[in-house]
């Protein structure tokens, strides 16, 4: 399988990426955690813990507590590719949480990017 090395990845090499993405644009790293405890369903302290541990990337998220069900209002483009046309789950799962952190980075507020309804 082609993402099988995504999988493998270590959270811990991801996650500080997915934070300094972020701060890079003015946002904060306790907005990430909350993106990715929204998506996910992690508490910030699991979070922190998955961050320092070898768990991978594949794992963290097959060992996810509750995926949002509004994730699939998700949609657009990562990396050229339609999120909500990824047919393999855990990528798709995977493709989500970059594209909320893109939204964060694009300074989107936060309602808009928890798919909060009005």
């Amino acid at each position: 399988m082609a993402y099988e090395k995504v999988y493998a990845m270590r959270f811990a090499q991801i996650y500080p990426l997915l934070v300094n993405k972020a701060v890079k644009k003015g946002r904060t790293p306790e907005e990430v955690d909350q993106v990715i405890s929204w998506l996910t369903g992690y508490s910030v302290e699991q979070i922190a813990q998955a961050a320092d541990s070898t768990v991978s990337y594949g794992d963290f998220f097959r060992q996810a507590p509750r995926i949002n069900p509004n994730s699939s209002k998700i949609t657009g483009v990562v990396c050229g590719v339609r999120v909500e046309s990824i047919e393999d789950p855990l990528m798709r799962q995977i493709r989500y949480l970059d594209k909320l952190v893109d939204e964060l980075a694009k300074g989107r507020p936060m309602d808009k990017i928890l798919r909060n309804s009005p």
